[in-house]
């Protein structure tokens, strides 16, 4: 007599493997995803226009960012 089971062991599963095959999961993806195709359509414009700003403040971020971590003591 074979006393050996055929039945693989299945992977725990979590709350959030649970979820997204579940419609709630469905809709929590794609709501998001929606809201972010919809912006992007639709104030891609505003973005466009930050950009000008955003070049102008590369300069004092390269100084804060950058040059922190120069060294400005004389070495001993």
């Amino acid at each position: 007599m074979n006393t050996t089971s055929n039945a693989s062991p299945s992977a725990p599963t979590s709350s959030r493997t649970v979820s997204v095959g579940a419609t709630v999961g469905w809709a929590l993806t794609l709501a998001p995803a929606a809201l972010g195709v919809y912006l992007f359509l639709n104030h891609a414009g505003h973005g466009i226009t930050a950009l000008s700003s955003l070049l102008l403040l590369t300069r004092p971020l390269k100084h804060v960012f950058v040059h922190e971590s120069f060294d400005h003591r004389q070495g001993t």
